[in-house]
């Protein structure tokens, strides 16, 4: 991969890879990285079991990654219950 991401960045595009809603068009909007690129941070940033579990989300039924796989009604990135995110920091009342 060509492209360098300060830590907070890499943990912003592990977490946004983890989400089951969030695609990875979305990823590739916000850090100009593409979906092979992705799997290759994923791979070199997370131990291997860890990264099997997740290739093996990613390519079941259960995660909607991939936009055309994604039913037309679901139109979010995020549940409309889930708290502001601000700064990679869960905001706290």
């Amino acid at each position: 991969m060509d492209k360098q991401f300060s830590p907070q960045q890499t943990d912003r595009i592990i977490e946004m890879a983890w989400e089951d809603r969030t695609p990875f068009e979305a990823i590739a909007f916000q850090f100009g990285i593409s979906e092979a690129e992705v799997i290759q941070l994923m791979r070199s940033e997370l131990k291997p079991s860890s990264f099997r579990l997740w290739r093996k989300r990613v390519n079941s039924g259960v995660s909607q990654k991939h936009l055309m796989k994604r039913s037309e009604e679901m139109i979010r990135f995020r549940c409309s219950r889930q708290r502001v995110i601000s700064n990679n920091k869960i905001s706290k009342r």
